[in-house]
């Protein structure tokens, strides 16, 4: 069945995947942070806009996003340097938190709206060069278009990313609301955390820029 819809090496796909979607980067930080600073419900918003991002990615390479950036470099390093400088602000209010005594642990801005935390996540996702170059150089060595069914097979192979990210980010979540209690009883840890998670992503940033 995989292989009328032009799928090729599914589990290959499948482990490649996971073990892509575990690797650390900004988008499962900032969940990660979330559910420890806001608790459950908040990370879900933010996992909500990963989530929707890869989406939107899957669907752009579908199209034939894939193809156009490979030949117009100048369009992907224009996402990528703003990727980079989004994460690096983000990565300032985190350490201007640490200097005006935080009150909760690893927020990017506790005055978020109700929706805030979805968009910050869903920009996050847009422009997270890991993503774009798993859709790019990754995901699509997995279908084979002269089956007839790119599309089919696009949908299939787009299913099994989400329902793995989803997956890893519910632990992610989980076990942040967790941490979050212990980060609340010291306010030495509030404060190395969000230092620590801002210069991881000034640290992301930089390296965006150096690839």
């Amino acid at each position: 069945m995989l292989e009328q819809l032009g799928i090729i090496n599914f589990w290959a796909f499948v482990l490649g995947t996971v073990f892509i979607v575990i690797l650390p980067g900004p988008n499962s930080l900032y969940v990660l942070s979330t559910g420890a600073g806001h608790g459950v419900r908040e990370g879900y918003k933010a996992a909500l806009g990963v989530v929707v991002g890869d989406l939107i990615l899957m669907t752009l390479t579908a199209l034939g996003a894939a193809s156009v950036l490979k030949t117009m470099p100048l369009m992907f390093m224009a996402v990528k340097y703003c990727g980079a400088a989004y994460l690096f602000y983000l990565g300032l209010r985190l350490l201007q938190t640490v200097i005006q005594r935080p009150k909760v642990v690893v927020t990017v801005d506790t005055r978020s709206s109700r929706h805030g935390r979805f968009h910050k996540a869903l920009f996050l996702s847009l422009l997270n060069p890991k993503a774009i170059l798993f859709f790019l150089s990754f995901f699509v060595q997995f279908v084979d278009p002269s089956a007839g069914h790119t599309g089919w097979a696009f949908l299939v192979l787009g299913m099994v990313v989400e329902a793995i990210s989803f997956s890893y980010l519910s632990l992610l979540i989980f076990g942040g609301d967790r941490l979050a209690e212990v980060f609340r009883k010291h306010q030495n840890l509030t404060r190395l955390g969000n230092g620590s998670v801002g210069v991881l992503f000034m640290g992301f940033a930089a390296r965006m820029v150096a690839e």
